[in-house]
C-alpha cells in the first residue's frame, strides 16, 4: 500500500502545489513493491527514501508500484516479470528507479495485472508490460506483443485520464469521450458486444465522461 503524505498549514487549509510531499508505504514486501530497498514487510507506514517531491502514486495487485514526482519524472519499483516497470528489462526492483529520462509524465495507472499506463504532459497515452496474456491486447497497441519500455498508444495527443482494470483498460479524452480496449468478457468494455479489442474503441457517443473505473468483470463511469 502506498500513499502521499501531504503537509498543509492547518486542518482546513488547501494543500499548496509547492508543499513538500513525502511517499510512505507499508504491507507485504513481495518483489520489493514497498520501495524500501529490503525484503521486510511493514505493519506501519515507513517513508520511501528522503524525497519530498512526489506528485502521484499507483499500486497494482501484481506487486508493482509507480509514482510521478513534481518535476514530471516517472519512477517504478516492485515486480517486473513481464516488463511492467517500463525499465527495458524484466528485473524486479526494491527501490524506486526512474523510468527513462523524460520529465514529461503527468499521471500513471496500473490494474490488477502486469501492465501499466501513463499520460504525459502533452496528453499522449503510453503503455507497457503484459500484452499477450489470453490474447487480450490490453496495452491498446493493436497487437499481442509484450513491452518492457513505454510505447505510445496511437498517435493522438488528446488523452486526459485513465481507468485500468484486470485485462481491460479505459481512458477519457480531453473532449470527454470514453474509450476502452482489451478483454471484453461479459461486455465489460461497454461496446454492446463481447469482442476483445487490441486498440482503443469509443464507448457510445457521449462526450461528457469525467470518471472511469474498471473491476474484474465490470466497469463504472460518471458523466455529466
Amino acid at each position: 500500500m502506498l500513499f502521499q503524505k501531504l503537509m498543509g498549514k492547518g486542518p482546513t487549509s488547501m494543500i499548496s502545489p509547492s508543499a513538500p510531499k513525502g511517499l510512505w508505504s507499508w504491507g507485504s514486501y513481495q518483489n520489493g513493491q514497498l520501495g524500501l530497498g529490503d525484503a521486510v514487510s511493514r505493519s506501519s507506514p515507513v517513508q520511501v527514501g528522503a524525497s519530498i517531491a512526489w506528485a502521484s502514486v499507483s499500486a497494482a495487485q501484481s506487486n508493482v508500484s509507480h509514482a510521478t514526482k513534481t518535476d514530471g519524472t516517472l519512477w517504478g519499483w516492485g515486480g517486473n516479470s513481464l516488463g511492467q516497470l517500463g525499465l527495458g528489462d524484466t528485473t524486479s526492483r526494491s527501490s524506486p528507479v526512474q523510468v527513462g529520462t523524460l520529465a514529461t509524465w503527468s499521471a500513471v495507472g496500473a490494474g490488477e495485472s502486469y501492465r501499466t499506463f501513463a499520460i504525459k504532459t502533452d496528453s499522449t497515452l503510453w503503455a507497457w508490460g503484459d500484452n499477450a496474456s489470453n490474447n487480450y491486447g490490453t496495452l491498446g497497441l493493436g497487437d499481442i506483443v509484450n513491452r518492457s519500455s513505454p510505447v505510445q498508444v496511437g498517435t493522438l495527443a488528446t488523452w486526459s485520464l485513465l481507468g485500468v482494470a484486470s485485462g481491460a483498460a479505459f481512458a477519457v479524452k480531453i473532449d470527454r469521450t470514453l474509450w476502452g480496449w482489451g478483454s471484453n468478457n461479459n461486455g465489460r468494455l461497454g461496446l454492446g458486444d463481447v469482442v476483445f479489442r487490441s486498440s482503443p474503441v469509443q464507448v457510445g457517443t457521449l462526450a461528457s465522461w469525467i470518471k472511469i473505473e474498471g473491476g474484474n468483470n465490470q466497469s463504472l463511469g460518471i458523466h455529466v
